[in-house]
């Protein structure tokens, strides 16, 4: 009796070693057919069954771009029993075939091998039938939204910190009303110096807003970028924004022969520089030096880097003929790990040289 009581627990221990949970999926392939691009998402279900012999567990379900499928079985799916995932596809935007796929990970053994085994893969598919044009479309304000919009609401420009640029703005209002426009007073250094309509534009009515960007009011240098921002009745969006990207050089184009021949000269002692491996969440600093090779002062209008893992400063910014300034540039290493590259603009008043540029680099372990 006792021999056979062992022999029935070495049989269910040989099984229970064994067992495997195994999913087999009714179908790898879910076809929309042809689906409107306005008519909102569309989801698919994918129905599998666990073929094994102990509990699946869905470990990971990654979509592709543009699927989403946050809705599948979470609690381990018995021998024996059905589960599934759901697709969702958003057509919007997105005309034409589409193929996606979706890629399923499972606790089945092959998974649990050094991780290597390629996941399961699904597919979604089907074909988006192109919306009519909207009424925004067809007049070509496709770059803001809500009923009254700007044409083009982003303008570049570089400039002396001499000049004003003045640029034209479009406007249209799609809305049945009439819709008011009032600039907010945030930047001192733009303001509107025409307008084709009044304080409102009409009902179907096209016109367009003229700005004045004052480089010399802006009192800064290198890239730039400002917001002006319009308030308006409209009911989808009251905010109207325009965007500047603006570059700001130094005029030297007065200066005399004799100011040139005595002019700053700046020179800096590297051109790029390597943190190298940092920790996350700490911090390291490096140091480099601007030196005055000309003949009056050296000023620093502005250091700025590309990325905000960087800072700089230096220990002055006014340097006399033949003295050093001191720049301490320190990398801020957060918890996102990997190579984190910027570029630190360095702008002066050296009339041959005024912007240089030192690359940065460092890696965050």
């Amino acid at each position: 009796m006792k021999k056979l009581s062992l022999f029935v627990l070495l049989v269910a221990a040989f099984v229970m070693a064994n067992a495997q949970p195994k999913i087999q999926f009714d179908s790898n392939t879910y076809d929309f057919g042809k689906i409107k691009e306005e008519g909102g998402k569309v989801t698919g279900r994918f129905e599998f069954t666990n073929v094994g012999d102990s509990d699946l567990v869905l470990v990971n379900v990654r979509p592709g771009c543009g699927c989403t499928a946050a809705n599948y079985s979470h609690d381990p799916v018995a021998p024996g029993q059905r589960g599934y995932i759901e697709a969702t596809y958003n057509p919007y935007n997105r005309p034409g075939v589409f193929n996606k796929n979706i890629r399923v990970t499972t606790n089945e053994p092959q998974f649990k091998t050094e991780g290597q085994a390629a996941p399961h893969m699904i597919f979604i598919k089907g074909e988006v039938i192109k919306r009519p044009p909207t009424e925004f479309e067809k007049a070509g304000y496709t770059k803001t939204s809500g009923m009254a919009r700007f044409y083009e609401p982003n303008v570049s420009i570089s400039i002396l910190n001499t000049e004003v640029s003045r640029d034209t703005f479009k406007v249209r209002n799609f809305w049945t009303k009439p819709v008011s426009f009032t600039m907010e007073p945030k930047n001192s250094f733009v303001k509107e110096v025409y307008r084709s309509f009044g304080n409102e534009l009409q009902p179907g009515q096209e016109g367009f807003i003229v700005l004045e960007y004052d480089a010399a009011a802006r009192a800064s240098f290198g890239q730039l970028k400002d917001i002006v921002t319009y308030t308006t009745n409209d009911s989808l969006e009251s905010k109207k924004h325009i965007h500047y990207a603006v570059n700001i050089s130094e005029d030297f184009s007065k200066l005399s022969a004799k100011q040139l021949k005595n002019a700053p000269v700046a020179a800096l002692n590297i051109t790029e520089y390597d943190f190298g491996q940092v920790q996350k969440n700490s911090q390291n600093k490096a140091t480099f030096t601007i030196t005055n090779n000309g003949k009056s002062t050296l000023i620093l209008r502005k250091m700025d880097a590309s990325s905000g893992y960087y800072k700089a400063s230096a220990d002055k910014n006014e340097i006399p003929a033949g003295e050093t300034a001191t720049v301490t540039v320190t990398f801020k290493a957060t918890s996102r790990a990997g190579v984190q590259k910027a570029t630190l603009e360095i702008i002066t008043n050296d009339p041959n040289n005024h912007h240089q540029v030192i690359n940065l680099k460092g890696q965050i372990l």
